[in-house]
């Protein structure tokens, strides 16, 4: 376990460096340039990864309040929360990426269009949307989650070393698994859905500009780049948070949380906020030409 606890501190530490990275230059990119809509997803998107990490398990955020000597159940009760607030704004932010770069690449003729003047401001609309709904989603966490006490004198489920669930009622349960399903099916079959639009209009483009352009231009053009990583993104967000899901619906339904399931799962929980900003860096020309001219002043100073 003592592997598997560095492995993660390891992953979570490039996580978090990558995405405060991203979240510099995003928030550079929206206060000095005019910013693309996808730029402020990106922005949220980065900021809710790097609170998804810090609050993961017994992980950095843990430590921090053990240090400040904060009382074990709000310190359990604020983690626990605040980390499915922003899993919740995970699964919302990718999801509303997907429809945004949808509506970009989408033709003068299609009807996703009249989307493209105001776009921009649906996206903030969709903000102020998405952060009330989660917030008041996952309030639910204050009540049944608290500081862990004795697991043989109580029916509490214990998921990290000083936090534990408190047992629910059967309905209470069955209601909140329904409506997490109901909410997570949505979104998911969302970005399925722009998500094969974008291809089939890649798929289209290509094959009708092959004779007006080289292949060689057309795969460099940014609007296909853009694409391609953001169905990259969502294919595998969307097997990364259903393992995550189905790992911890199981666990709450069986009411059993086994240390080496928890690991596996706060593992699958790291790993689409810290390969996210890395494909990101990797695929956005600005990033690239901004890190090539660090490299190039640095190797010019020192060199």
């Amino acid at each position: 376990m003592f592997i598997f606890k560095n492995v993660l501190y390891f992953q979570a530490g490039i996580g978090v460096l990558a995405n405060m990275f991203l979240l510099f230059f995003y928030t550079f990119i929206i206060l000095v340039h005019r910013p693309k809509p996808t730029d402020l997803i990106s922005c949220q998107l980065t900021f809710v990864h790097i609170m998804m990490i810090l609050t993961g398990g017994d992980i950095w955020l843990t430590d921090i309040f053990e240090i400040l000597n904060i009382e074990n159940d709000f310190k359990c009760k604020a983690i626990f929360y605040i980390s499915r607030v922003m899993r919740g704004l995970s699964i919302c932010t990718t999801c509303l990426l997907s429809v945004v770069q949808a509506v970009t690449i989408s033709p003068s003729t299609s009807l996703l269009a009249k989307f493209k003047q105001r776009l921009k401001m649906y996206t903030i609309y969709a903000f102020f949307c998405i952060w009330p709904f989660n917030l008041f989603y996952s309030s639910n966490q204050i009540f049944y989650v608290g500081g862990f006490t004795n697991i043989s004198e109580s029916n509490q489920m214990k998921v990290t070393k000083s936090c534990s669930l408190f047992p629910k009622n059967y309905i209470i349960r069955g209601l909140i698994l329904m409506v997490s399903i109901s909410r997570d099916v949505f979104l998911v079959g969302l970005m399925l859905t722009t998500s094969t639009y974008m291809v089939i209009f890649l798929f289209r483009h290509q094959k009708q500009c092959s004779h007006l352009h080289s292949i060689r231009h057309l795969r460099t053009s940014p609007e296909k780049r853009a694409t391609q990583t953001i169905l990259l993104l969502v294919v595998f967000f969307v097997v990364m948070y259903w393992v995550d899901f189905i790992i911890s619906s199981t666990s709450a339904l069986l009411w059993i949380y086994d240390p080496v399931v928890l690991t596996i799962q706060m593992f699958v929980m790291y790993a689409y906020p810290t390969i996210t900003p890395l494909v990101q860096m990797t695929s956005d020309n600005r990033i690239i030409i901004l890190l090539e001219n660090m490299h190039s002043k640095y190797h010019k100073k020192f060199f």
